[in-house]
Order: structure tokens, then sequence, then C-alpha cells
């Protein structure tokens, strides 16, 4: 065989290689989206996409999309552990109508929401709803203007972790944070966090099955037309310490047989109602 031969049988190869490759442009665990964007690109620095519905898809699970510039990115549904990013300067920016802002139907891994703006604009129905997955993350967001919750927990099997930190939830004609699941677990930690001029500021309710476990942390519940803090349903527990619970309807509202627990250095005054009402009794946790 001569050296053309040779040579030309090799380039068949490698054409055939390619030609059965798989897309050169596959998942990334990094992406971008601007306000300038085009979900047809790649969604990287140089090239972003517009939306959260169009970088999703392009985003390895585990992965993080980041925000560039202020937009308006788009309801989106979360089927994978990611990190959704809108950037310290709270670029980042969800406007819905008619519909949830988030939803999260993940399953085992992580879901973070870091430095978003979502706005119901008076129609939406959720601004994040979290129906399925392990880990929940919400941190230093700003969820307004929904007609039935700023965050709400719908799970049903297994044990569903949610932690919100350092997170303004306000305006949301039904609940600013409320919790009911199906079934399963869920288990809810609140930091740094305020609910106010919600329907109430948190609702733990386990009447539709499941077991709740709520613990509450330097946190406000203010000016809700409610409660600050409602629970109901025999597994439902909320440990609250260092929160301030003032100018609500009521403070506290507990339903027998559910449990509310003050942990320490709690502000409980001037509610319009009564700074505790229901059936239940706000019980006294005192340091170990």
């Amino acid at each position: 065989m001569t050296k053309a031969v040779r040579l030309l049988a090799l380039l068949g190869m490698m054409f055939g290689f390619f030609l059965h490759a798989p897309a050169a442009h596959a998942q990334a665990s990094r992406t971008w989206i601007s306000g300038v964007g085009d979900d047809a690109n790649p969604c990287s620095r140089t090239a972003p996409c517009k939306t959260f519905a169009g970088a999703i898809s392009k985003t390895a699970s585990g992965g993080e999309i980041d925000i560039l510039d202020p937009g308006g990115f788009g309801a989106v549904t979360i089927t994978k552990p990611i990190t959704f990013d809108g950037g310290g300067g709270q670029v980042g920016s969800i406007l819905v109508a008619g519909t949830n802002g988030i939803n999260v139907n993940s399953g085992t891994g992580t879901v973070i929401l870091r430095n978003l703006r979502i706005n119901g604009f008076s129609s939406g129905i959720d601004g994040i709803a979290f129906n399925s997955g392990t880990s929940l993350l919400i941190e230093n967001c700003e969820i307004f203007g929904f007609t039935q919750n700023g965050i709400h927990v719908a799970t049903s099997t297994g044990t569903n972790h949610l932690t919100i930190q350092n997170t303004t939830v306000y305006n949301n004609t039904q609940g600013g944070i409320q919790i009911n699941p199906g079934g399963g677990t869920a288990d809810v930690t609140v930091f740094e966090t305020k609910a106010n001029s919600n329907g109430f500021g948190l609702g733990a309710d386990s009447t539709s099955g499941g077991t709740i476990s709520v613990i509450v942390d330097h946190s406000t519940f203010e000016e809700n037309i409610g409660s600050g803090i409602q629970a109901t349903g025999g597994n439902a527990t909320i440990l609250f310490g260092n929160s301030d619970l003032s100018h609500n309807s009521t403070g506290v509202n507990i339903t027998t047989p559910a449990q509310v627990f003050s942990f320490q250095n709690n502000i409980l005054v001037q509610n319009s109602t009564a700074n505790v009402g229901g059936t239940g009794t706000l019980q006294t946790k005192t340091p170990q």
C-alpha cells in the first residue's frame, strides 16, 4: 500500500470517528445569562443565554448559572441539583404572572437559589414551590407580590431539607413561608430572614400528612395580616429564638396538637389581637 493510499485510509477513519462522535457542546459546569443574551447561544461567558429556562438544559447537574447583568429571566422548573446566582448586586430578577416563579422538582443533591429578586406582579401563584428534592437553600433573596405564598413547601416523600437565610418575603397574599407537605418529613431552618406584610409570616401545617420540624433563629415576622408564626396538626413543631414577632394580628397562633417552643431572646409584643392565640400553649425551651 502506497503512502498516499494509507493517508487516505487514515483520513477516512478519522472522518468516520468525528461523524459518530458526540456533539461538541456538552453540558457545562458553569453557564451565563444576560438581559441581552439569546437562548440559542451556548450560554458561555461571551455568548450568554437570555433565560434560566434556556440555560438550565445546557448546564450540568451540580453546575451553576450566573447572571452577568440586570434583567428579567423568566420562570423555570428545576429538575436537578444546580445553583442559580444573581450576583452580589442582586441583579437577577424573575418576573412572572399567573404562574409560579421557580418550581423545584429535583431529586438527590442540593439546589441553591442565591441573590435573586422574584416578583409575582400581584398575579403569580407561589414565588418558590419546593415540590421535591433532598435539599434546597434559599439565600439572600427577595420574594414578593404572589397571590399564594412567597415560599411553599409541598413535598410528599422522603426527607426534604430547606434552609432559608438572609431573605426577605413580603406582600404575599396567603403566606410568606408556607410548609404543608403531603407526606415525608420537611426539615426547615430559617435564619436571619424577614417575613413581613403577608397573610401570615410562617405557617407549618401537617394536616395533609408528613412531619414538619422548623427552627427559626434571628428572624423577623412583623405586620402580617394574620399570624407572625402559626402551627397546625399533630406532626408540626416549631422552635423559634432571637426573633421579633410584633405588630401582627396574632404573634403566634397554635392549633392543638401542634407544638411551638420559644427558645430565648424573643420579642413578642404589640400584636393587635393577641401575642399568643389559638387552642394550644406556647411552650418555653430552655438552653441546655
